[in-house]
């Protein structure tokens, strides 16, 4: 019986001690607020401080309310490098 505790409390404890360690950058969540300007199925096009912002959306976007334009609404999105080209540093 005790063999199969051993391992179990292992696991547990290193499940613990991981639970408190900060959430990657892939996790991170940002904000923008303004007034939509226009809506495709692809992306919402929104309005803040006379920059528009464009955010992609899909599928799995959640929605409250009806996107329309004129409608003020708070997006939150996530970055994700999609691609990383490293530049040579110029010689001197």
């Amino acid at each position: 019986m005790n063999a199969i505790r051993l391992p179990f409390a292992a696991l547990l404890t290193g499940i613990l001690l991981t639970a408190g360690l900060p959430a990657s950058a892939a996790d991170k969540t940002y904000q923008v607020t303004g007034t939509i300007v226009s809506v495709t199925d692809a992306a919402i096009t929104v309005n803040k401080d006379n920059e528009k912002w464009t955010v992609a959306r899909d599928k799995g976007t959640k929605l409250a309310g009806d996107l329309k334009p004129g409608t003020k609404v708070t997006i939150y999105y996530k970055m994700v490098a999609t691609e990383v080209e490293v530049k040579e540093a110029k010689k001197k």
